[in-house]
């Protein structure tokens, strides 16, 4: 499982990149939110990125062979964990059903 903060400056491709990566690591577990600055000493947000863009994202992960995505705005790697992980290990059942 990784979990990445969209919204600090990257672009598109660079997040790519990085699911691109985890899957060459057998990740295949990703969680993508919105970094919002705790306060105003923290890094600056630089782009709110839209539901759409995050839909895409997801979408994307599915494609590259995530077996669980969870991307929204407020995404947050560790507020569904339990729930997650139980969607991931039967996502994981179903993928070695279909091998045997």
């Amino acid at each position: 499982k990784s979990g990445i903060m969209v919204g600090l400056g990257e672009e598109r491709n660079e997040v790519l990149q990085l699911m691109d990566d985890l899957r060459t690591a057998n990740v295949d577990f990703i969680t993508i939110g919105q970094y919002l600055a705790p306060s105003r000493k923290h890094h600056a947000v630089i782009k709110f990125v839209t539901p759409d863009e995050f839909k895409s994202f997801e979408t994307v992960a599915y494609t590259k062979g995530f077996l669980m995505v969870a991307s929204s705005p407020l995404t947050r790697s560790s507020h569904h964990a339990g729930d997650d992980f139980a969607r991931l290990r039967a996502a994981r059942e179903k993928q070695l059903n279909k091998l045997a």
